[in-house]
């Protein structure tokens, strides 16, 4: 191949859509976007939003479960009527309430084993957040203590109060950990960027109760807007930083690959092989070896590749049991693991690498010169920043004033209706 000149050295759009779409294909595209439920649900449609969520749910029960459906309600809610309940935050946690409650009623409905708590279990994820993370935690309990206080101004608003000044040393914590103590990451923006918009809207709350002045919440707005700005800046550093590339090797490479041997090989946009070469000189004696030949056992399971982890984990659990339900063979674990280990190792050979960040990585194979990788990488910086549609949540922090003084004359009550 003729050496190109560095300013030369430049692939071709085909070339950066390619490995986009090869990274769009094996999910390691990070998305930071504002969840859409927590968008919806904290605008003007709010009040809709909720009351079409309620009909929904209604409309996939029996009248029984109709009728058990609205008196659990009753009962979590201390009445019927709920005073802002189709309002931001108020809106966001009595939707929660409902998907909680039909759960829960559907699943009585069809089992005799008493009573099920209408809370359920913690929500690992809630508006793309892990509720893991401080942010997360703050936002879920916030939420479910909304339903059985709504009605009662007064508690609203100390609780209110309490829960804005936490999540605001979170978020302002979170920052600063972001920007100046290099924990940027894709997760950590997203914990970011949701919390304070939903910040920004308990603070809106805060003024619809008479708790804070306007003044307030203009100054938050602001602040948030200005952070997430510099935020982009440090998130587009953070990628370029970490984003790599290697190309597939050419016909070359190949043809000495092949002539070391015939390989089995499987092309995947994973960064495990699909597909496990077994060795029978390293299983145990005590395993016959037609095992390994036998397609047809309905217990044999293949294992799995996991995309976006440094580990693999993949395995094959082979038994056959016989009248007397004993196993006849087992595979040691480790001679899965050493398996799995040299297919790896000839992967690395024949496949090219993309990496986008730690614990984001596929193996492909789009063959391109060694030189382009360097304006790929930055060309990916470019096109993964375009897909996060950033200019919608800095809107969210920037409303026109004729949209933020409609949301704050917000004061839709939500009243339980039968269907």
């Amino acid at each position: 191949m003729i050496p190109m000149g560095r300013g030369l050295c430049l692939p071709s759009p085909a070339t950066v859509h390619q490995l986009f779409s090869v990274a769009r294909d094996a999910s390691i595209i990070p998305d930071i976007s504002l969840d859409p439920v927590l968008t919806t649900f904290l605008s003007l449609d709010s009040s809709a939003a909720l009351q079409h969520r309620y009909g929904f749910l209604q409309r996939g029960m029996s009248r029984e479960q109709q009728a058990a459906f609205r008196q659990s309600l009753i009962g979590e809610l201390g009445g019927s009527r709920v005073t802002y309940g189709g309002v931001g935050v108020i809106a966001l946690a009595l939707s929660m309430l409902f998907d909680q409650v039909a759960q829960h009623v559907r699943v009585q409905g069809s089992s005799t084993e008493g009573h099920l708590s209408t809370q359920g279990p913690q929500a690992m994820m809630i508006f793309g957040i892990s509720t893991s993370s401080r942010i997360g935690q703050l936002i879920y309990s916030y939420l479910r203590l909304i339903p059985g206080i709504a009605n009662n101004q007064e508690t609203m608003a100390e609780t209110t109060e309490l829960y804005d000044s936490l999540l605001k040393l979170e978020l302002l914590d979170h920052y600063e950990r972001m920007i100046n103590k290099k924990r940027m990451s894709s997760v950590s923006m997203q914990q970011w960027l949701a919390g304070a918009a939903f910040h920004l809207h308990l603070r809106l709350h805060q003024v619809r109760l008479n708790s804070v002045p306007l003044g307030s919440v203009k100054s938050l707005r602001f602040s948030y807007k200005t952070g997430l700005n510099h935020l982009i800046q440090g998130y587009a550093a953070y990628l370029r930083r970490n984003i790599q590339e290697t190309a597939a090797p050419g016909p070359h490479h190949t043809a000495i690959n092949a002539a070391s041997g015939p390989k089995e090989t499987s092309a995947t946009n994973t960064t495990c092989s699909s597909s496990v070469l077994f060795n029978i000189s390293l299983v145990s004696p005590s395993v016959s070896a037609d095992i390994f030949n036998d397609s047809t056992t309905p217990n044999s399971t293949a294992g799995s590749c996991k995309t976006h982890g440094s580990t693999e984990d993949v395995g094959l659990n082979e038994d056959r049991k016989g009248n007397n339900d004993t196993t006849v063979g087992m595979i040691n674990k480790n001679t899965l693991n050493i398996s799995a280990g040299h297919s790896r190792k000839e992967e690395e050979h024949m496949f090219g690498m993309l990496v986008i960040e730690p614990w984001r990585n596929v193996s492909h194979n789009v063959q391109h010169h060694p030189c382009e990788s360097s304006a790929i990488q930055q060309a990916l910086v470019t096109r993964i920043i375009n897909a996060q549609d950033l200019e919608r949540n800095r809107n969210f922090f920037i409303y026109r004033d004729k949209v933020f003084q409609n949301l704050l004359r917000q004061r839709e009550d939500f009243e339980l209706r039968s269907n």
